[in-house]
């Protein structure tokens, strides 16, 4: 095939693709997995904790970043279907990506001279960096499923490789980051060793994503469809309304999720008063991911996508509720409520990512729109989340009076900080969850999907 093909696209099939390929896609994951889950995790109270950046500072320095990523992923998204068009696949924008460890590093090597608002300046640029970096990376890797001559099934088979691995990236370091930032004691040169151990390990694996991809399309690539770019394209997608209702219920979730996991930290000092408890929470949160990913490929295969994601979000909104009773509900029920939305959070990864595709394969039946349009304005909607998630946490804490402070210092906090603690890691990721299952509700593809695509 070469970038002149314009042909329309070939039939979906239920062949199976190759296990190799699918692992070195897969692969991929491992690096996106860290860009995840570090700064989500660690960055805002990175920022609060041993910065000395007050928490609405904090929020924004997290947030303000994210809006270019709302207005450049969709464009990134359109290059990435120039570069299909011409050159037969995306793999230049996948090695500009690959660039992205670098602006990892940084985030977190802040010169020592450096606090509140200069600080929170530095890690703004480098998250700026650092999120389009991983853009130019995400956007043509999450376009491989539409992008390959694979049906219904398949695509979920596919996107299960990728979230299992997904997912022991964002275990791996969830766990490590804090471990080697030195845990209770961590100091600035502790974040910075993170950075750069976490950064050679993005490489590695992002490099080897690329080769995955490679393989995958050498094996099964659909024929380049002829179509519309630019603004055209991303109009024809948000008048899409199958899209529109997935992207919207996938932007609650998203930052649902992200509220979750910027509020562990916080949750495990001053709610269950053992800091040290953040790994165990953690691991409670992603580990389940590991065993149960299968089990939802095997629900989505019997009741659908959509209804397995609809029970996802019911499951997380209820396991976000117990969490709101804080320690007065014990130790144990508290792990086994995060464990409850570690298993709902497999499936909310695995079924928007597989339902993405199917949306893709609809429109691109109808009038050519490319996979990397959709899948820009998908990314975009995920980055949102991420920057609202640790936001709305930081409103919160600003809202009850959280009182900043640097690494090593132990500030009084009052009784309004900590209510707030308590309830933005229980109540308000509940009341979000609810928001999301409202919407996904809307999104009625699924059945003609099973059948036509």
């Amino acid at each position: 095939m070469t970038g002149l093909d314009r042909r329309p696209p070939v039939a979906a099939t239920d062949a199976a693709l190759p296990r190799g390929p699918l692992a070195g896609f897969a692969a991929g994951s491992l690096g996106m997995g860290v860009w995840v889950t570090v700064p989500g995790l660690l960055l805002l109270y990175f920022l609060t904790d041993v910065l000395a950046v007050g928490p609405w500072l904090a929020g924004l320095a997290l947030l303000l970043p994210k809006i270019a990523d709302v207005l450049l992923h969709p464009w990134i998204g359109h290059r990435a279907d120039v570069e299909q068009t011409r050159r037969g696949d995306r793999r230049r924008l996948l090695l500009v990506g690959c660039a992205l460890p670098l602006a990892f590093a940084a985030l977190f090597a802040v010169p020592g001279g450096l606090t509140g608002a200069p600080a929170a300046a530095w890690v703004a640029v480098f998250f700026i960096a650092g999120n389009l970096l991983f853009a130019a990376y995400q956007v043509p890797y999450l376009a491989t499923p539409a992008d390959l001559r694979i049906g219904y099934h398949e695509r979920t088979r596919l996107m299960a490789f990728r979230m299992v691995v997904l997912t022991l990236g964002i275990l791996v370091s969830g766990l490590l980051a804090p471990l080697l930032t030195g845990g209770d004691a961590a100091t600035r040169d502790g974040y910075q060793r993170m950075g750069v151990v976490l950064a050679v390990g993005m490489l590695a694996a992002m490099l080897v994503g690329v080769v995955g991809i490679a393989r995958l399309r050498g094996s099964a690539a659909a024929p380049t469809p002829a179509g519309h770019g630019g603004w055209p394209a991303l109009r024809i997608a948000l008048r899409d309304r199958q899209f529109r209702w997935l992207v919207a219920a996938y932007l609650a979730m998203s930052t649902t999720t992200h509220l979750v996991l910027a509020g562990v930290p916080y949750y495990a000092e001053y709610e269950l008063q053992a800091p040290g408890l953040t790994t165990v929470l953690v691991a409670a949160f992603v580990a389940p991911a590991l065993l149960v990913t299968p089990v939802w490929l095997v629900v989505a295969r019997r009741v659908g996508k959509q209804r397995a994601l609809l029970g996802a979000q019911g499951a997380f909104a209820v396991g976000s509720l117990v969490l709101a009773v804080g320690r007065p509900a014990g130790l144990p029920v508290l792990i086994g409520a995060v464990a409850v939305l570690g298993v709902a959070f497999a499936g909310m990864q695995l079924l928007p990512f597989s339902m993405l595709p199917d949306v893709i394969r609809a429109a691109t039946t109808k009038d050519g729109t490319g996979a990397g349009t959709y899948t820009g304005v998908w990314t975009a909607t995920e980055a949102t989340g991420a920057a609202l998630g640790p936001y709305a946490y930081a409103l919160c804490l600003a809202i009850g009076g959280f009182v900043a402070s640097t690494a090593g210092e132990s500030p009084v906090q009052p009784d309004a900080a900590l209510a707030a603690v308590r309830y933005g890691f229980g109540l308000l990721p509940a009341v979000a969850m609810l928001a999301a299952l409202l919407l996904q509700r809307r999104y009625t593809l699924d059945a003609t999907a099973r059948t036509t695509t």
